[in-house]
């Protein structure tokens, strides 16, 4: 059993008991995520009842690290005043994320809630466009002015410190409220204390504009490696930061987009455990319904060469393996592309360096699998007396088109994710299904092509 087990189990036990000092005490020292954890095993009542008895900061702490739908399921149990508490107290970026993930007229119910300063701060936040940085954007932040001293600096810091989350980058604006630099918490503690801080500012500063798209931000955190980053308009001024942890929950929310349309799922709005069954079924039928109609087309393949298979049944049991080596080629190909593309590890420009590295490498391992091919044909030639007296020439047939089926496969899958990126759309809706339906559409027109070819005369 875990720490978080034992402590669920023994919190359980005093909520029972109606001991509410004691589950206070047993609580208050933990971390809020891991009591967030250890009541998001609650049923909504004895989450309200948690949250009556706790702090009133610790409980808008603990509220940020619940799921959605806990959340939600709170704020139905506990009464307005005790909502209000939490709204006020919780950051305004995360605030913003619950309102914009509730229905409208829930999210206008919590607004009034607010004090008249925070209510302010909750529609300016939601007025910027979604998945927009400045729906991230937290408005509270340390600012100075470029001929303070580093005393006073610090006496601002003591004096305005407990109001931010944030004091290990201090920002320095100009008169207008312009963005002229950032200087470190470590940088003014080192310093004189009659030194200005005009005179700490050496570096570029780096900010995100506030209509800048958050996936674009991402790379940002990722290119210079910041914990924090400000937020500015288009004029330059100052208007929030924004912090590596949000950051963290978008590349999260982003590789899982990615992962689902790898697979042909449409992306999932909510937690697959709470997501509605229709509306399930609704983001895998879609895919489905399109490889489906692409198999058909396979089979369609199949009947053109129908009286090939019937002079040389031997071909048919091949089809399996054919189709399905150059679908995982393409499989993969697809996979090692389109995660490239969406790290930045390569751009479109680089399509034809993509195409000969897969060239290449789709020629080899077709190689390969071709080889092994010609030599199981043989081996059962030769020991089971399989495939009769044309033997070499259908191994033949099998081989060569295992390697062109697989460097196709590999091309073909390195390319539809620069087409679709070329296109606007995202590179992930190229999936690897996808990939896989089209090339085994194409490798059965392959392998009876070449078929046709080399056998005729003999089986055909």
């Amino acid at each position: 059993m875990t720490v978080v087990e034992e402590l669920t189990n023994k919190a359980q036990a005093l909520l029972e008991d109606r001991s509410f000092r004691e589950l206070r005490d047993l609580l208050g020292p933990l971390f809020p995520a891991d009591i967030a954890e250890i009541i998001g095993q609650f049923s909504p009542t004895d989450q309200a009842i948690v949250f009556r008895i706790l702090p009133r900061e610790l409980a808008a702490d603990i509220f940020e690290y619940l799921e959605l739908e806990h959340q939600t399921c709170l704020l139905a149990a506990l009464g307005d005043y005790r909502v209000a508490l939490i709204l006020n107290e919780m950051d305004p970026d995360d605030r913003t994320a619950l309102l914009e993930e509730i229905p409208a007229a829930a999210a206008k119910q919590l607004i009034k809630l607010l004090s008249k300063e925070q209510r302010q701060v909750a529609i300016t936040l939601l007025g910027f466009p979604e998945n927009s940085v400045g729906r991230l954007m937290n408005p509270e932040y340390l600012a100075v002015k470029q001929d303070w001293s580093m005393t006073r600096v610090l006496e601002h810091i003591r004096a305005h410190g407990e109001e931010v989350d944030v004091i290990n980058t201090i920002y320095v604006l100009d008169e207008q409220g312009r963005l002229v630099a950032d200087i470190r918490i470590r940088e003014v503690l080192l310093a004189p204390p009659d030194l200005a801080v005009k005179d700490l500012i050496g570096r570029q500063v780096v900010a995100l504009r506030a209509t800048q798209d958050q996936e674009e931000a991402v790379e940002v955190f990722k290119k210079y490696d910041r914990n924090t980053l400000p937020v500015v308009d288009s004029q330059g001024v100052m208007m929030g930061i924004v912090t590596a942890d949000d950051m963290l929950d978008i590349a999260e929310e982003e590789a899982t987009e990615d992962i689902q349309k790898l697979g042909a799922v449409e992306a999932l709005e909510e937690p697959y455990i709470s997501i509605p069954l229709s509306e399930l079924v609704h983001n895998r039928a879609r895919w489905l319904v399109v490889l489906f109609v692409g198999e058909l087309l396979t089979a369609t393949a199949m009947g053109y060469f129908e009286k090939e298979i019937e002079q040389a049944i031997v071909l048919a049991l091949f089809i399996p393996l054919v189709i399905s080596s150059g679908g995982n080629s393409g499989s993969q190909a697809a996979t090692l592309i389109i995660r490239s593309l969406s790290i930045g590890e390569i751009e479109l420009s680089d399509w034809r360096r993509v195409l000969r590295r897969e060239f290449g490498a789709g020629a080899l391992l077709g190689l390969l699998l071709g080889t092994l091919g010609f030599l199981r044909i043989a081996l059962w030639a030769a020991f089971a007396g399989h495939y009769g007296d044309h033997w070499p020439l259908v191994g033949f047939v099998v081989g060569f088109t295992l390697l062109t089926v697989v460097l196709w496969g590999a091309v073909t899958g390195a390319m539809l994710p620069f087409i679709m990126q070329r296109l606007g759309a995202d590179p992930a809706a190229s999936s690897t299904p996808f990939v896989a339906t089209l090339v085994d559409v194409t490798g059965v027109v392959i392998y009876f092509s070449v078929a046709s070819v080399v056998l005729s005369g003999t089986l055909l």
